[in-house]
């Protein structure tokens, strides 16, 4: 009967989670399982406050029903129950006026003196999950086994598990057991997986500005300009040089002036 009821609830869960989400139901304490007598408040976080997002649920008791109809204490959008009861284990989730839906969360209440307090809500893939095997009264730090699907996965000596860095394998039902208190109900951990970050194509060079197109148009020119008078100036300066007349140098004048200057001055006496 505890097996088909679970698997009923764990489908009513299913689909919900396919719904559209425009709010987001969180929880006080954001544990999946609760001792009887507990306190809860839950809240949709939502888009739209004009929407009139209410808290709903689904138990083993009872049909589907809102918030303040027989149960809870509606204050805004949130919803508080100051004395939850085994038969309160249910399905909860926030719904609009219009008939969408937020996620969903599946409370266990127990009457027993174990819990396994689990995160509520989904864990992302490469997450750390922290699994504690609590008692009611007192508090305690016990040591305690830990089982995965009906299959012992290890035994803490402070009732703590740690599991790291989680992978879509990791989903399952999980409960505890302390010796000499009992053991826990089972709860369903979901593990999401982590989104894929799309590879970024390599991108093209931008195109030039209008001022930079100018610069790189005009830089070319502009060396022209510059490197032209000094390329003119030498070829002018080596054609100069190649053609001038070898007997009409500056030097060979002198030297032709200063052999006949004796030669004068002798015809003069």
């Amino acid at each position: 009967m505890k097996e088909t009821t679970l698997l009923w609830l764990l489908s009513v869960t299913s689909l919900l989670c396919c719904t559209t989400n425009q709010a987001r139901l969180t929880m006080i304490p954001s544990f999946s399982q609760l001792f009887e007598d507990d306190f809860v408040s839950l809240s949709c976080e939502e888009d739209d406050s004009s929407a009139g997002w209410t808290v709903r649920r689904t138990t083993t008791r009872q049909q589907m029903s809102q918030c303040g109809d027989g149960w809870g204490k509606v204050g805004g959008s949130a919803c508080n129950i100051s004395y939850m009861d085994p038969l309160e284990s249910g399905v909860y989730w926030c719904e609009s006026r219009e008939g969408s839906t937020s996620n969903s969360i599946t409370i266990t209440v127990t009457g027993g003196a174990v819990i396994l307090q689990s995160p509520v809500l989904p864990v992302m893939e490469g997450h750390n999950v922290s699994l504690r095997c609590q008692t009611k009264r007192p508090p305690s730090k016990l040591p305690a086994k830990f089982f995965k699907d009906d299959v012992f996965i290890g035994t803490e000596p402070t009732g703590h598990m740690t599991i790291h860095h989680v992978t879509k394998s990791d989903e399952g039902l999980y409960k505890c057991h302390i010796s000499s208190h009992g053991e826990s109900p089972p709860s369903w951990i979901y593990v999401t997986e982590k989104p894929s970050v799309p590879a970024v194509p390599p991108t093209s060079a931008a195109p030039p500005s209008v001022f930079t197109s100018f610069q790189l148009g005009f830089r070319p020119v502009l060396h022209l300009v510059v490197f032209c008078p000094y390329f003119i100036s030498t070829l002018l300066m080596v054609s100069l040089y190649r053609h001038r007349p070898t007997d009409q140098s500056p030097l060979n004048n002198m030297t032709t002036t200063l052999s006949n200057q004796p030669k004068q001055d002798l015809t003069e006496e």
